[in-house]
């Protein structure tokens, strides 16, 4: 299952604390077939097919394709100085 780090956790966190309803995350999707890019987006909720991951309060949606590619990493993130996210993925250490 696709882990989060603690930088990644609170930015997912503060991103959809924004939306209105309690129930949002951050959906993360691949139209790619061989699943190298992926989009993000802040959601009401969780597609039927999608996986829903919980990490220290952030709520991420893993569109069944991203969930299989995302399966054996570890999300990060980091805001840079204009504001603006951006998400790495990586190998589980």
């Amino acid at each position: 299952m696709l882990t989060l780090t603690e930088n990644a956790s609170t930015i997912v966190k503060t991103l959809t604390e924004q939306a209105p309803q309690d129930d949002a995350g951050l959906r993360i999707s691949s139209s790619n077939p061989q699943n190298t890019a992926f989009a993000a987006a802040v959601t009401p909720e969780p597609e039927p097919a999608d996986q829903v991951v919980e990490s220290a309060g952030a709520r991420l949606f893993l569109e069944p394709g991203a969930a299989v590619a995302l399966d054996d990493k570890v999300l990060d993130a980091q805001v840079d100085e204009q504001g603006a996210v951006s998400f790495a993925i990586g190998a589980l250490a």
